[in-house]
């Protein structure tokens, strides 16, 4: 690698098309090689991704470029940009920072997800959160937890999110559970509108291997980081554990997480 950075571009987001030619003349102005479209090219010797969107842009590309340990940088065309590191209008300095290596790589906890169907393994690499929600809305579903191998209560419910620390900011936080700080090396297990006054959220280690198995309700729908969709069926199992590969965030300046807490989870009744 030397010198050359991939675009991971959310063309939906205002301004973000426009910025792009001004990236690549400025990036080529330093010296450095440019990768448009990184999210079709995927080429692994880039020495770090520039995320431009939301929070769904920069955790689709730490999640693509993670197997290759490529940091990403996010930069916030969105609403909230709780995973971005730089907002809009600080991208160049930010960037100067970059090319200058004045960051520091943060590393964030991912998860395996995985189901046997027909003898095939399917395995599914996530970020944030599984989600695991009732196709029918006239019946509830259970879902079976087991915590190696040792089950848990399971009341009928709307479904349940296993969560990354990370994803502990995303729908579990909607959904009740905790905000955990990314450090924490742990997995969040929160119940959506679970039928029994003792369904709470839980934390548990990362050294579990949790099992989810739909033992009640026709099929359950299952995303993993909101972009991968499969349907469960009855009695199938998906097994959900650490993975030995990291999500890499690019941060600069020292930007804290009880900082971000403040301001990016404050109430919006003006928004």
């Amino acid at each position: 690698m030397g010198n050359k950075v991939g675009l991971w571009v959310n063309r939906s987001k205002i301004d973000t098309e426009s910025l792009t030619p001004q990236l690549i003349n400025w990036f080529q102005s330093q010296g450095w090689e440019t990768i448009t479209d990184w999210a079709q090219d995927r080429s692994p010797d880039v020495d770090f991704v520039l995320s431009l969107g939301g929070d769904g842009t920069v955790l689709e590309a730490a999640r693509e470029a993670a197997p290759d340990n490529i940091p990403v940088l996010g930069v916030n065309y969105g609403r909230l940009g709780f995973l971005c590191e730089v907002e809009r209008g600080e991208i160049y300095t930010a960037l100067k920072k970059v090319l200058r290596k004045e960051y520091a790589v943060e590393e964030r906890l991912m998860l395996i997800a995985s189901i046997n169907r027909s003898g095939e393994k399917q395995q599914f690499l996530v970020l944030n959160d599984v989600v695991f929600l009732r196709e029918s809305m006239d019946a509830l579903v259970t879902l079976q937890v087991k915590l190696s191998g040792e089950p848990i209560a399971s009341p009928p419910s709307d479904g349940l999110i296993i969560a990354t620390p990370t994803g502990s900011t995303a729908y579990s936080l909607s959904a009740g559970g905790p905000v955990v700080s990314p450090d924490v090396e742990a997995i969040l297990i929160t119940p959506l509108a679970a039928h029994a006054l003792s369904s709470r959220p839980m934390v548990v280690s990362l050294r579990e291997k949790i099992d989810i198995i739909l033992t009640r309700g026709n099929t359950c729908r299952v995303t993993f980081d909101g972009k991968q969709i499969i349907m469960m069926n009855p009695g199938e199992t998906i097994r959900i554990t650490t993975s030995p590969i990291k999500a890499k965030l690019i941060r600069i300046d020292g930007r804290s997480f009880p900082k971000v807490v403040r301001e990016k989870l404050r109430d919006r009744w003006h928004e």
